[in-house]
């Protein structure tokens, strides 16, 4: 479970004896979705094709599993403040990754702690025994986290436990024997389970977050479990604590090669500062995480691979049991950092989820590396769409009359060309009647992506929000530049090359961006082609 730090959950200690230690929602705990009849997700900054909460707080997606047609999201939730508080496991799904129905709290806090961060599988062998009548569970394992025991001192306060659904995930009853794992080495940060059967081993694996590297244990009913092996002291960054793990196996694009990928999260030390996504790629034989000899000088002495660049986009990791016949691995985020996460300008909820993204690895002259694209279900949001012909960019170019409809919720695909000597800085800029902007686009002469939000409005909320432009690089020499962008009320996510390169940013203008235009700052840039689509949003 991602969290700022020890002083947020000291000082929820109090709220904490507030919630329902008996598992058992209080009056205002009902429902993360008691409030849809009260609201429209009309709010200032509300995001319109993002999942957002209906209110209070979210940070971690957790248990994302797809069963019987549906895509369960769980998340990270304290339905009682717009900050963080007791962790709730609050719960949606979908049929496509992109229009969401609020479902009922998950999981409460009891006598055992808070439910963080962890996951849920199909156990379609009914390996638990919880299955009924033939048909397999669904099972979550999560984290409990003791305050109490925290409080007192102890450093055994996070464990391992298990819950059960014979329902389709709409009730969930916690197995008595809980906690299935505690804490052996009694490390403060012994948490985030995240679990998958390996075909291969015959075994449940989970990997596991604990300190500042990574643990992976296996079992064969999901309530024993056998240390297997250790990974992460020595490879990767080290500039805070590693959280929300994921270890799963992908075919390599192009070839029949099987790699193991580990996905894992650190706060701080992202590359723009704050949360971000570091992975590594190796083999998994059922008991050991070996790094792939042609990856493992890029995370050595303290270097990383990252998921992405942009500021906001973390604690991400992928459903289980997306069929066979579909074969994509699919990841979403929490679209925030916690640098800043529980002091943005929304009041009514805070935080939500990026994008749902498919991703796939490929072999580079660099080695093995993950791209990240927006899943194609995205594509049914689109209402209007318009073509940009081919033009030479060298003054700004007003878009926002050009398309018919303005920039928020919109989906933009731009490919430009690279001439030799190429100098300047290019591409999107977004702004309003304020003379509030916010600019992504390419820097030819460093040879980076850039996502300024410097001028996006006051942000005294925060000293970290807006420092400087959020760079990212571009390992790609082709001379052809692909943006593919999605805007939001309050967001920009930018899939570059074919998903080579990802930012994901927010940012709080005062009144809506209502104007769109091209520019080129430094030298000319020549736009080949380009589409901009208008979204339709997903709650209305």
């Amino acid at each position: 479970m991602a969290r700022n730090n020890t002083l947020i959950l000291l000082l929820c200690f109090v709220g904490g004896l507030l919630c329902s230690c008996g598992g058992k929602p209080s009056a205002s705990q009902q429902t993360a979705a008691d409030s849809v009849n009260t609201t429209a997700y009309a709010e200032q900054h509300r995001p319109q094709f993002h999942f957002s909460p209906p209110q209070q707080w979210m940070n971690d997606p957790n248990g994302m599993v797809y069963f019987e047609g549906e895509y369960h999201f769980f998340y990270q939730h304290y339905p009682d403040s717009n900050v963080w508080g007791p962790m709730h496991w609050a719960h949606a799904v979908s049929p496509d990754m992109v229009h969401w129905e609020n479902l009922p709290i998950a999981l409460y806090p009891d006598s055992l702690g808070y439910i963080f961060s962890g996951s849920a599988v199909v156990d379609w062998n009914n390996t638990s025994g919880f299955g009924q009548n033939g048909k397999p569970p669904l099972v979550a394992i999560y984290t409990y986290h003791n305050m109490p025991a925290e409080k007192a001192g102890r450093q055994d306060f996070q464990t391992q436990a298990i819950a059960y659904s014979n329902d389709r995930g709409r009730t969930w009853v916690k197995y008595t024997g809980n906690p299935v794992l505690s804490n052996p080495e009694k490390d403060r940060d012994f948490r985030d389970p995240k679990v998958i059967w390996d075909d291969d081993s015959k075994q449940w694996v989970m990997a596991l977050a604990v300190g500042e590297h990574a643990e992976f244990w296996g079992s064969q009913d999901l309530k024993k479990w056998m240390h297997l092996s250790d990974f992460g002291k020595e490879w990767g960054t080290h500039g805070g604590v590693w959280e929300c793990p994921d270890l799963f196996p992908m075919t390599v694009e192009g070839s029949g090669e099987q790699k193991w990928v580990l996905i894992m999260n650190i706060n701080p030390g992202g590359p723009n500062g704050g949360s971000a996504t570091q992975y590594f790629v190796g083999d998994f034989d059922g008991k050991t995480f070996r790094l792939d000899p042609g990856f493992a000088p890029a995370v050595s002495n303290g270097k990383a691979v990252w998921l992405e660049y942009g500021r906001d986009n973390y604690a991400g990791v992928t459903w289980s049991d997306v069929p066979k016949s579909d074969g994509r691995r699919l990841l979403i985020g929490w679209m925030s950092n916690w640098d800043y996460a529980t002091v943005v300008p929304t009041t009514a909820w805070r935080s939500a989820a990026t994008l749902a993204r498919s991703l796939t690895l490929v072999k580079t002259t660099a080695g093995y590396r993950l791209r990240s694209q927006p899943v194609r279900e995205l594509e049914a949001l689109r209402v209007k769409s318009h073509d940009l012909a081919a033009t030479e960019i060298s003054a700004p170019i007003d878009l926002t009359g050009t398309i018919g409809f303005p920039p928020t919720l919109s989906e933009m695909e731009l490919t430009f060309e690279l001439n030799d000597g190429a100098s300047g800085t290019f591409g999107v800029e977004l702004s309003n009647s304020k003379n509030e902007r916010y600019r992504i686009g390419y820097n030819a002469a460093s040879g980076q992506y850039f996502s300024d939000r410097t001028k996006a409005w006051d942000a005294s909320f925060s000293d970290k929000f807006a420092t400087g432009a959020h760079l990212a690089p571009r390992p790609s020499k082709d001379k052809t530049v692909r943006l593919h962008l999605f805007f939001d009320a309050a967001s920009a996510e930018l899939f570059a090359d074919n998903g080579e390169t990802v930012m994901t940013e927010i940012f709080f203008p005062s009144e809506d961006f209502d104007r769109v235009k091209l520019f080129a700052e430094g030298g000319k840039a020549r736009l080949i082609n380009g589409r901009v689509h208008q979204l339709k949003s997903i709650w209305r």
